[in-house]
């Protein structure tokens, strides 16, 4: 696997029409928004405020999370250094990596996660323990 860190981890701006008539906002995700081809798209929703989600690396594939409702954290760690993240703007995705391991948290009432993914699910490509996720790291 190679050194990917959490400095590899972004914010990405999902651009934004605001409509003049305040009707709403409509955003729009192409092609030219992320560095690779969606080929899986999942959302998670009615997830209880006490629970976590994630808790895995990936080996391949690349993941942008988008709060489209509410907020949620997002604690990503590379091995050596930590960051949290909090999502709370439909219009800001955050771009993991792969090599990066990733755990959700602090849902608040109503939080809708979108995931847009680089690859289709396949089992052999999660980490799911974190001992072999800072093996792989090495």
């Amino acid at each position: 696997m190679k050194k990917t860190t959490i400095d590899n981890v972004a914010i990405i701006n999902i651009p934004k029409i605001i409509d003049e008539q305040r009707r709403g906002n409509l955003c729009v995700i192409e092609n030219s928004v992320l560095p690779y081809n969606v080929e899986r798209i999942y959302y998670l929703f009615d997830v209880p405020s006490d629970a976590n989600r994630g808790g895995h690396s990936h080996i391949a594939c690349h993941e942008l999370l988008i709060a489209l409702s509410g907020s949620f954290d997002v604690v990503v760690k590379d091995g050596e250094n930590l960051k949290t993240v909090t999502l709370n703007k439909p219009d800001k995705g955050l771009l993991i990596v792969d090599g990066i391991w990733r755990e959700l948290d602090n849902f608040s009432s109503g939080a809708v996660c979108l995931v847009l993914a680089s690859e289709t699910y396949d089992e052999a490509d999660y980490i799911r323990e974190y001992s072999a996720f800072l093996k792989s790291k090495q």
